[in-house]
């Protein structure tokens, strides 16, 4: 089982406490979020987890800390650093702030357990292709060193992503073939590993590789254990990674970023931050009577 702390919210940033204290305690519940009575409890040991991703724009709050999970279990962390400022993103630190954030996470964790993510490319009268061409060649050339890989996507116009942001242009076919030749050949030029996921094309033409950012090829290599030969079905059309149970919950990020797919809006967001309780099971709000509570199955992938 690969337990994801961070695909529905930036658990890291903003409930590091609870996070850690999950961990210690060796268990979380998570709601689902199609059926809200429905409760899954999933156990944080050591043998029962094959893996923990993180994925954060923001893992200061954490470091102190974070050799309470790195030391007893597999982990892989995704770090989002991207061009834009606080008008798209008004929760995430400053590029040079996230730089040295970042710097810091590989000299406790190493450089092989961490994907740098520039995603999702969009753009805007502000953020061109070309600033987003200067951008990615200022990250990479501080970066490379840093890092296993770099992803990318394209962002995806999801109906609250155009409420949220009207101020997106469209992209076109031939901006998307402009991007990635020219994030290919910036990524050769500082020898990174360029890859793409969650987006349909083929770009290997332009030295981009297609595929997912969470499989198990990456995981083991990431800590050096392997794992079996198995089929990633994904989580949506493009993408390819291994299954993994999240902790986390919908429409509780305070990045307030404005192509957000996991929140409506950043009030919503506020207001569920509310129902925060750093010392219960469960992300947001307690256990009800009303709810029902499921054993998770384990299902392990190691070899």
């Amino acid at each position: 089982m690969i337990i994801n702390t961070g695909a529905r919210t930036d658990t890291v940033q903003y409930y590091s406490d609870w996070l850690l204290k999950r961990f210690k305690e060796g268990f979380v519940y998570a709601r689902n979020p199609l059926f809200p009575n429905k409760v899954i409890r999933y156990e944080l040991k050591p043998e029962l987890v094959d893996c923990v991703e993180f994925c954060s724009k923001n893992y200061a709050p954490i470091l102190p800390r974070l050799n309470e999970i790195t030391s007893k279990f597999n982990t892989h962390f995704h770090y989002t650093i991207t061009a834009y400022g606080q008008d798209v993103e008004p929760g995430v630190p400053s590029i040079e702030e996230s730089i040295k954030t970042l710097i810091a996470l590989q000299k406790l964790v190493g450089r092989e357990r961490i994907v740098w993510r520039y995603d999702p490319i969009l753009l805007t009268e502000k953020y061109t292709i070309e600033l987003h061409f200067e951008t990615f060649r200022k990250l990479a050339e501080q970066l490379a060193s840093h890092i296993e890989r770099c992803i990318f996507s394209f962002v995806e116009m999801h109906r609250k992503v155009k409420i949220n942001m009207p101020e997106i242009i469209p992209m076109t076919d031939a901006d998307k073939e402009k991007i990635a030749e020219g994030i290919g050949k910036i990524a050769a030029e500082f020898g990174i590993f360029i890859q793409t996921c969650g987006t349909n094309g083929d770009f290997s033409q332009y030295g981009i590789h297609r595929s997912g950012c969470m499989t198990l090829e990456m995981l083991g290599k990431a800590n050096n254990i392997e794992f079996r030969d198995l089929k990633h079905k994904g989580t949506r059309e493009g993408c390819h990674c291994i299954e993994s149970r999240d902790i986390g919950c919908y429409d509780s990020c305070l990045n307030g970023c404005k192509y957000c797919y996991a929140n409506i809006n950043p009030r919503k967001a506020a207001e569920n931050f509310k129902l925060h309780d750093p010392n219960s099971p469960i992300l947001l709000g307690t256990i009800k009577e009303t709810d029902t509570i499921q054993q998770a199955i384990r299902k392990s992938f190691l070899k």
